[in-house]
């Protein structure tokens, strides 16, 4: 049984992958709840190979036992957070990112840091590869995030040059699905619940810029492949069917059985007007694709909004 340490569990994705790992391993669940909820991974609270440790990862860490991976999920992730919070998300994917690697060092563990489409900021390549430097503006209303994602990616390469740590660096794309917050500020959750509500459905700009939507129980065996690899990344990981927000908006309302209807408001500075992944690397390296339909993850997000928020 290995021991893998998470940090960001309570959140969204973190959430679940404490869920798949804890079948097999000692998890330790690393959060302050900055962002993440403790109702996400309260059914695991009684088992024996769980343990909550709360803590921010921008303070070092220290952990007695022998680590056997640890994944960085730490840091705020939507656009509502990291303009709420832009210091504590440019801290967590630095300071963090720095604090975790070095954990890394001590307990000879492999390192997993979940980065970003974010870091090819509003592309001028699609779709985007990995090897495509990216289009950010270093000081835009973005930038929080942006930046501090790229500066985590070049920390983990050159801890990786320079201690021969065995480190891992995925790149994800717009991940949806149950545990998402219902005013997260993304655009499936905002949707789904103006839709549930019966209220008019926000779309900015005239819709027509894209996005590339994964459902989270495909994400979560790509992320513990990644680890499981010799692939020291960057790897995009996401789904690479493309569609429009209107698109996704009009989706929403017919799958909701809702009587909302579309409003337009001014599109945000900076906001990417497309983003698909090539996933060609993830299918070469370890045969991982997405397997769900945008239909049937947002069918399984809506009734869990439904449940949980607008019964």
């Amino acid at each position: 049984m290995k021991t893998i340490l998470i940090t960001g569990g309570a959140g969204f994705i973190g959430s679940h992958l404490c869920d798949a790992l804890i079948k097999e391993n000692r998890v330790i669940c690393v959060d302050n709840f900055i962002t993440g909820k403790k109702e996400n991974f309260a059914h695991l609270l009684d088992k024996k190979n769980f343990e909550l440790v709360v803590h921010n990862v921008v303070q070092p860490i220290e952990i007695k036992e022998k680590i056997d991976e640890i994944y960085h999920l730490a840091s705020p992730a939507s656009p509502l957070d990291y303009s709420q919070i832009p210091i504590e998300t440019l801290l967590a994917n630095s300071y963090g990112t720095k604090n975790l690697l070095d954990l890394a060092r001590q307990k000879k563990a492999r390192f997993l840091f979940t980065s970003t489409s974010e870091v090819y900021g509003d592309p001028l390549v699609h779709p985007q590869k990995e090897s495509y430097w990216g289009n950010v503006d270093p000081i835009g209303p973005r930038s929080c995030y942006d930046e501090s994602k790229r500066f985590a990616e070049s920390l983990i390469v050159n801890y990786k040059e320079k201690y021969n740590l065995n480190t891992k660096i995925a790149r994800l794309f717009n991940v949806y699905g149950p545990r998402m917050r219902p005013k997260d500020g993304r655009v499936i959750p905002n949707f789904i619940g103006q839709a549930l509500q019966k209220k008019d459905v926000t779309v900015y700009g005239k819709g027509t810029q894209t996005r590339s939507f994964c459902y989270i129980l495909d994400m979560i065996p790509a992320l513990i492949k990644l680890m499981a690899s010799l692939e020291p990344g960057p790897m995009n990981l996401g789904d690479p069917t493309e569609i429009t927000i209107l698109e996704l908006a009009r989706k929403i309302i017919e799958l909701t059985k809702s009587e909302s209807k579309i409003i337009y408001k001014p599109l945000p500075k900076e906001d990417p007007k497309r983003r698909k992944p090539d996933i060609t690397l993830a299918k070469t390296k370890f045969g991982w694709q997405p397997k769900v339909y945008l239909d049937e993850g947002l069918k399984k997000t809506i009734e869990y909004f439904k449940s949980k928020y607008f019964a």
